[in-house]
């Protein structure tokens, strides 16, 4: 199989994940809390391990405790689904509004250059997603980390199908 065919594989199956994820965007945003549930916990589990080969004793109580506190909000997590989709939107929430507000900012400091209406406009659209979140709480933190996630999965499946019609076949070209 080359790799042209690889990608538009790939490519196709996040589309297809993505159209599944929008179909039901509850079912998709319990799949991503728990997805993110888990990398708490993985992530924490490694950084004990990590803690524990660390030289000065400071460094080691602190990453130590970083560890369980993310085993802690990954089992929480996983406890509490609803509370989990409720926090995770939140955290979403804030993020497009604190970073549309960023790109709002930095747009006027490149109003001579070619991109200040992309910046405007792109700070513009995280504001109003916050907007468009926070008006409907907590009812949206059902369906908000779903339908991000099938949005994302769709937006990456297009791009990984142009990649691979893009790339060069290597087998044609008599590298493998």
């Amino acid at each position: 199989m080359t790799n042209r065919v690889l990608w538009f594989i790939v490519g196709l199956l996040s589309i297809i994940g993505g159209t599944f994820a929008l179909a039901n965007p509850i079912a998709a945003t319990l799949a991503a809390t728990a997805i993110a549930a888990w990398m708490f916990i993985i992530v924490g589990v490694l950084q004990i391990i990590g803690g524990f080969r660390q030289g000065g004793v400071g460094a080691k109580i602190w990453t130590v405790l970083l560890g369980l506190l993310g085993i802690f909000v990954g089992v929480s997590i996983l406890q509490h689904p609803l509370a989990g989709m409720v926090a995770l939107t939140t955290v979403v929430a804030v993020t497009f509004l604190v970073a549309g507000l960023f790109k709002v900012v930095l747009s006027f400091s490149l109003e001579e250059r070619r991109f200040f209406w992309v910046f405007l406009l792109s700070g513009v659209v995280s504001v109003g997603l916050a907007v468009m979140i926070f008006s409907n709480f907590p009812q949206s933190a059902a369906v908000m980390l779903g339908i991000l996630l099938g949005i994302d999965l769709i937006s990456n499946g297009v791009v990984i199908v142009a990649l691979g019609l893009s790339t060069p076949d290597q087998a044609a070209e008599g590298t493998a």
